[in-house]
């Protein structure tokens, strides 16, 4: 029996697989990236990684940028590519709104691929533990994108609200109640309107969302409470899919 004869360094590899190598270092990277954000979460808590993320994460794409704008031969301005820098609003907005239906799809992608390999059980579980991760993240970029105070209280969550991934991607509402509460309604839901053009039953995603919105609530402020109307699988209204109150004690 022969040995097999593998490679021995990059250099000995065929273009097809040097491009298969350079599209594995950027995997890389992002699983890295990911990496070290989730041991610094865990081992200080999430404001404080939020915090080092900031400072980390500003840093790491502009060294990484310049280093490929010089390889692939695009112009930067700043920290961002001149060509994106030059684009209409309109476009942007499109932009924004194919990043988010990115985000989406490498979420559901994850999701039936756990499903498929360890059952539905153990994808939900593992689902509802990234979004008591990822939603506070996700509260704490836009507080120190918007320039939000600490505590700004239900008009801070409103807006919040309205800068979220999901509100590039779905429709929803807020309807007054009164200053101290509101009801935050998602009224059509890419995920739940998908299955049901396919005849399918609504996703169960109330163990989610109990998750998902007093996380992101807490985290935009402390003092806001979360109460859910209801969320498949219960029963909804054609409506709405899910509804949450927000309410707030001074």
């Amino acid at each position: 029996m022969t040995d097999p004869k593998y490679p021995k360094k990059m250099e000995d590899l065929s273009q097809p697989e040097l491009v298969r190598w350079l599209m594995e270092g950027f995997r890389r990277t992002i699983i890295h990236y990911g990496c070290w954000f989730r041991e610094t979460e865990y081992q200080l808590g999430m404001e404080k990684a939020a915090a080092v993320e900031d400072e980390a994460g500003d840093s790491a794409w502009g060294i990484m940028l310049k280093r490929m704008a010089g390889l692939f031969g695009f112009a930067i301005d700043g920290e961002v590519p001149q060509a994106v820098k030059r684009m209409g609003k309109e476009e942007l907005l499109k932009a924004i709104d194919a990043t988010a239906v990115n985000w989406l799809a490498e979420d559901g992608v994850w999701f039936q691929t756990v499903e498929k390999r360890f059952g539905m059980d153990t994808a939900k579980r593992i689902n509802d533990t990234c979004w008591s991760r990822f939603s506070p993240y996700e509260a704490l970029r836009i507080k120190r994108l918007l320039g939000l105070p600490e505590t700004p209280g239900l008009e801070g969550l409103k807006t919040a609200l309205g800068f979220r991934l999901y509100a590039r991607i779905n429709r929803q509402s807020i309807e007054e109640i009164s200053e101290k509460e509101f009801v935050f309604r998602m009224n059509d839901c890419r995920v739940q309107s998908a299955r049901k053009r396919k005849g399918l039953p609504d996703y169960p995603c109330k163990s989610v969302g109990l998750v998902e919105y007093p996380f992101f609530a807490e985290t935009v402020d402390r003092r806001i409470k979360t109460e859910c109307l209801g969320c498949p699988p219960d029963h909804h209204p054609e409506e709405w899919y899910c509804a949450w109150k927000f309410s707030i004690e001074e």
